[in-house]
């Protein structure tokens, strides 16, 4: 509840399926997508066997993990919007970004999309650049088998229009940000203590309030995660 009140959500850049819009909360740990009204009858269609499935492999899924369904009404104008938990890390940066469905007829992502940050490719992306993802045999084993039972229940319920996303941490590459932004705060410090002033500015900020530090553990190394957060993550495994 906090993630969603204690802050404004930030909006994303991202589009679903027909331009769908999404925003995720100010701490990145949930998703909240705005939905048509038919989306929402077919959510009501299939929350039966949704709910059953997921008590049922523990919550031990890929699919996405749907938390609360709301309308809002502004001047007489109905949205509908959906809560899931974010895909992604809500503190390791995403650095590349694939949208893979196992095809590769019209799979590459435009142009208009490459020229954005942080892009979404696709298939043919993946398969041109040469990726390979190593994440060891046991962890490769569980997501397969994951996969496998995630598929089969999404045909099951005559569904056909989904797709694997893919989020690429890069560990080397975040190190190299965080030093970056260390050797600006210095020479933003340096500068500050350049121009003189009162004199009790010497004595530099005060440190974050507990509260502020309870919210990001100081204790996880480059790369790592929280499972019982980030339910998604899977650790690379060196070749």
């Amino acid at each position: 509840q906090n993630s969603v009140t204690r802050s404004a959500p930030v909006n994303s850049d991202s589009q679903g399926r027909c331009g769908a819009r999404f925003l995720t909360t100010y701490d990145r740990r949930f998703v909240i997508k705005a939905v048509s009204s038919e989306d929402v009858a077919e959510m009501h269609n299939i929350l039966k066997k949704y709910h059953q499935f997921i008590v049922e492999c523990h919550g031990n899924t890929l699919l996405p993990q749907f938390l609360g369904m709301y309308r809002l009404t502004v001047d007489g104008v109905e949205t509908y919007m959906v809560v899931t938990r974010n895909v992604f890390s809500h503190r390791l940066t995403v650095h590349r970004k694939y949208d893979l469905k196992g095809s590769t007829v019209s799979r590459e992502a435009s142009d208009k999309e490459k020229a954005k940050d942080l892009p979404t490719f696709k298939d043919n992306d993946f398969l041109n650049e040469g990726q390979k993802l190593h994440v060891g045999e046991e962890s490769k084993k569980n997501f397969l088998e994951k996969l496998k039972r995630d598929v089969e229940f999404l045909a099951q319920l005559k569904i056909m229009d989904y797709s694997l996303l893919v989020g690429i941490h890069d560990v080397d590459r975040a190190e190299q940000e965080e030093m970056e932004v260390e050797d600006r705060a210095e020479d933003e410090e340096c500068e500050n203590d350049g121009l003189g002033g009162n004199p009790i500015s010497s004595y530099g900020t005060p440190p974050d309030s507990p509260g502020n530090l309870l919210n990001y553990p100081r204790f996880f190394g480059p790369g790592e995660f929280d499972p019982s957060v980030d339910v998604y993550a899977m650790k690379s495994h060196e070749s």
